[in-house]
């Protein structure tokens, strides 16, 4: 976590082979004073080279994958998944459709390629190769819709594009039908389709000889010197008018720069490409380099491979630190040839050199010992308890990253236990304005207004989870807000608490715009607005919200109201605490920083909503004490008693597998003071579903207590709860004044 604020910000759009690189030589020497921001559509890129292998079955998905989410963290990189829209060259800035805009000082643009398709070929009737992230789910889901249709019948699948991505990926379809669908060549077609007269253009003959063999293996047709120039679901059309029916059409012909790249301001080549000089600087704009197949680079005529990429990030990682250093900037010199690898799909390949071009085995081997160690350079590797440091240092124990690693959101809050303990020590004034205050221990306290009506306050405030401000803003606003929404109020107007690091008054400003801009549009939905606030600085980032809201909801739906019967349903699903500590440390995976990212977004006003509309009399929202300690509160509060199963428990993905490897929030064991009113065995204490009892939520869901005999005069809510998603997790029973524990666990 960064404890100052960098001058300059260098952002990365698209973490393609080249822009990769910047990252990983990030991790070793960071430019000073400068924050790195990278941008992509998906928190995973994919290295092209290893699509056919994952398509014949060769390696897992996974393999291919450079994770964004944590590849970032280790290096201490903000990270957006979100699409840009334009540039504003005249104030440095990137713009997006759903967000506000960065700055930039410096930009690098490696988003890639994408398959050329004429205007009549249906988008939904053809499958692209890019995205690559969602590639093989498009393909499964074509021929799911042939199964729907007619199983009976042949799946013809089809190719369009010889070059050697269209080459590869006919030869590994057959191995990916047959391991992944079940179907052997007697169930398929496979054609391919290229405008060339010949298979492969630019490589030698004698590959292009070694290419129809394979073909030949695989019973794959081809069709030469014809264009695809129309697709419908279920055909395509060829120049020469004929029409043949296909149920997969993958699309692997020519490539053209993405659409957005001609809203950015930058003149493209001729097939929609930057324009770069032989530095990789736009010629338009020295601020900004286009890398990879992002580029055409003036005075060469380069085929669009992943090899001149590769050899680009070397070049671009001296030119970016020279651009924001004032240094000198060196000229990428392409190589004159190449070794080309060619995938055939069943554990051989083709190789050539430099016109010399042979096959076998030990081609595939080849290949395999090349791509593996390259993409294992970008992926984050072992599990939280053995990540290590920036600095190379030897694994720290679980004692050392307690003292080094304190968690953030609301893991950073301070235990139950010390709060109570020094409110204790304090004599409170009484003020007869006061209906609900710091003696009732609710979610948020109710002041008597002026006018006899009741004014709802509460406040938060945590150190912030993750290094977008924008998305801590937003989740500092439904965070606060969450109390009000539980209590049945209405809020009306915020405070804004804010630390910032030290930095430039620039740096600064743009950080507070992003936070503020975040809150903003969390409190337009909710229908509140920001009166006012504090800022001062501090060591980190730090954000909070102080909160006024009507009391709609009348009586307020305090934490007293549960009673022997009512079912607990939880809407949202717990251990963001968990994954928080676990992003921390570069453990918390893409598709589960994904989930967080949904559930810590999701306001509570709808949930409350639906819960006044049921005539729901208690609510309260599972914030930083965890499951455990707000429930208790409403057990003491109620006078009651409550069984809960583990198993009942919705969990994000991922969370078990963190807390098995030994990751927990630094507030977990200060959550554990409610542990002596808890009944459990040995044996469920150790699941470790237990331990996301204590687990502190940021934005967490509410805890809903269904009245019985709500349900029983209204059994469609039973349905509408299944609808929602809010799984019951226990049942409120009497508490026994004796020696009764308040909470018993179950399996």
């Amino acid at each position: 976590m960064q404890t100052t604020l960098p001058r300059q910000n260098l952002v990365l759009v698209g973490i393609g082979h080249t822009n990769a690189h910047i990252v990983r030589m990030w991790c070793q020497r960071p430019i000073t004073d400068t924050r790195l921001t990278c941008i992509s559509n998906f928190g995973v890129a994919t290295y092209s080279g290893m699509l056919p292998g994952v398509l014949a079955g060769q390696y897992e998905s996974q393999t291919m994958q450079i994770d964004l989410v944590r590849l970032c963290a280790q290096v201490d990189a903000q990270l957006i998944v979100n699409q840009v829209t334009r540039l504003d060259l005249a104030t440095g800035r990137i713009e997006f459709a759903d967000r506000p805009s960065i700055p930039f000082d410096a930009l690098s643009i490696g988003v890639g390629s994408v398959p050329a398709r004429p205007l009549a070929v249906r988008a939904d009737a053809v499958i692209p190769i890019k995205p690559m992230q969602t590639f093989l789910a498009r393909i499964a889901s074509a021929i799911e819709t042939w199964r729907a249709a007619d199983e009976k019948r042949l799946l013809r699948c089809v190719v369009v594009g010889a070059g050697i991505g269209g080459i590869e990926i006919a030869c590994c379809l057959p191995a990916y039908l047959g391991w992944q669908h079940g179907l052997d060549h007697r169930d398929f077609s496979l054609r391919v389709i290229t405008s060339d007269d010949q298979i492969g253009r630019g490589v030698a003959v004698r590959t292009q000889h070694l290419v129809r063999q394979a073909f030949a293996r695989h019973g794959i047709e081809v069709t030469l010197g014809r264009r695809v120039v129309g697709a419908e679901p279920g055909s395509i059309t060829l120049s020469d008018g004929q029409q043949l029916e296909a149920d997969v059409v993958i699309w692997a012909a020519g490539a053209r720069g993405a659409d957005w790249l001609s809203e950015l301001g930058l003149p493209l080549d001729d097939r929609g490409f930057i324009r770069t000089r032989p530095t990789l600087q736009s010629v338009a704009d020295d601020r900004i380099f286009a890398v990879g197949d992002a580029g055409s680079i003036e005075g060469y005529n380069l085929p669009k491979a992943g090899v001149y990429a590769v050899r680009q990030g070397p070049v671009l990682w001296h030119n970016l630190q020279a651009t924001l250093t004032a240094g000198q900037l060196q000229p990428y010199q392409p190589q004159r040839g190449f070794l080309k690898l060619i995938n055939t799909g069943d554990g051989s390949a083709i190789a050539e050199y430099k016109g010399f071009a042979a096959a076998g085995r030990w081609a595939w081997k080849l290949k395999d010992r090349i791509d593996l160690p390259f993409i294992r350079m970008y992926q984050v590797d072992g599990t939280a308890s053995g990540m290590l440091d920036a600095n190379n240092s030897a694994p720290r124990s679980a004692e050392d990253e307690a003292r080094l690693i304190r968690c953030t959101g609301c893991g950073s809050k301070i235990g139950g236990s010390v709060l109570s303990r020094a409110l204790a020590r304090l004599e409170i004034p009484v003020n007869p304005q006061v209906i609900l205050g710091l003696d009732a221990a609710d979610d948020a306290a109710i002041v008597r207004s002026d006018a006899s009506g009741m004014l709802t306050a509460t406040v938060d405030f945590f150190s912030a989870p993750l290094t977008d401000p924008y998305h801590v803003g937003r989740i500092a606003a439904l965070n606060a807000a969450s109390d009000l929404f539980a209590m049945g109020a209405t809020p009306v107007a915020a405070l804004a608490l804010v630390t910032l690091p030290l930095g430039s008054e620039s740096a600064q400003e743009e950080t507070l715009y992003q936070l503020l801009s975040g809150c903003l549009y969390e409190l337009r939905m909710m229908g509140a607005t920001l009166v006012g606030g504090h800022t001062t600085e501090g060591a980190t980032l730090s954000m909070g919200l102080s909160m006024l809201a009507n009391q709609t909801a009348q009586p307020p739906r305090t934490k007293c109201g549960l009673r022997p019967g009512d079912e607990l349903y939880l809407t949202k699903p717990l251990g963001s605490g968990v994954l928080l500590a676990a992003h921390m440390r570069a453990a918390c995976h893409a598709n589960w920083m994904s989930a967080l990212l949904d559930v810590m977004l999701q306001s509570n006003q709808a949930a409350a909503a639906q819960c006044e509309a049921w005539g729901v009399r208690s609510l309260t929202d599972v914030t930083g004490f965890g499951l455990a300690g707000h429930l208790w509160e409403m057990l003491r509060a109620s006078d009651c008693a409550a069984d809960i199963q583990l198993s009942q428990l919705p969990l994000l993905p991922g969370v078990l597998e963190l807390i098995q490897q030994g990751v927990a929030s630094t507030l977990s064991p200060a959550n554990r003071h409610v542990e002596c009113d808890i009944n459990v065995s040995h044996l469920d204490r150790a699941r470790p579903e237990y331990a996301v009892l204590f687990d502190p939520q940021t934005s967490g869901g509410l805890l809903v207590p269904m009245p019985a005999a709500l349900i029983a005069s209204n059994p469609k809510i039973r349905e509408q709860l299944s609808v929602c998603g809010w799984p019951k997790i226990g049942t409120v029973v009497p508490h026994d004044m004796g020696h009764q524990p308040r909470l018993q666990v179950r399996p």
